[in-house]
This record gives structure tokens, sequence and C-alpha cells, in this order.
């Protein structure tokens, strides 16, 4: 199976690791991330994970650029760790 991981707030860009079975794909906006998931459901990844500036909204949003065919995830943090990425990140 293929993977991919998608990274919110870099220019568009491609890496891939293990023979090409693994990618990471930096996007720039929502917009880029949907057309990034379907164009990397056409080539084949069987299950995409979004960064957590995806949040559950931009999940479900790439979700159903999809077409719900893959499992898609996104992550997350403990809430202990709220202000620390208050901090680095800003609201």
């Amino acid at each position: 199976m293929k993977f991919a991981f998608l990274i919110m707030g870099f220019a568009p860009e491609r890496a891939e690791i293990a023979q090409g079975k693994a990618c990471i794909v930096g996007v720039s906006s929502l917009e880029e991330a949907c057309d990034a998931a379907r164009e990397l459901v056409a080539g084949g990844v069987g299950c995409v994970e979004l960064c957590g500036a995806f949040g559950k909204e931009g999940a479900r949003a790439v979700i159903q650029a999809t077409g719900g065919k893959i499992p898609v995830g996104y992550v997350a943090h403990l809430p202990e760790q709220d202000e620390l990425y208050r901090q680095v990140f800003g609201e």
C-alpha cells in the first residue's frame, strides 16, 4: 500500500521514501490539499494522513475530495500541550 502525509503551510513539493511507497506532500492551502489528495488516490495511494493544521473540518474536506475511497486521518496533540503549541504556532 502507498501512504501519503500532507503538511500544510509549505510550497507545493513532494518527497518520496521507501521506493515510492510513502511520500510527504507540502501544500499551501486546503484547496491545494484537496487537489493533491485526488491526484494521490488516482495514483494508487491507499491512505492519507494530514498534519494537525488541517483539523477536523480540513480532514472532512479531504475525505470529500477523495470520495471517501481511502482512510484519511489527521495528527492531533494532547490537551496538556495546548499552551506550548500556541507559543510555537500561534492561534
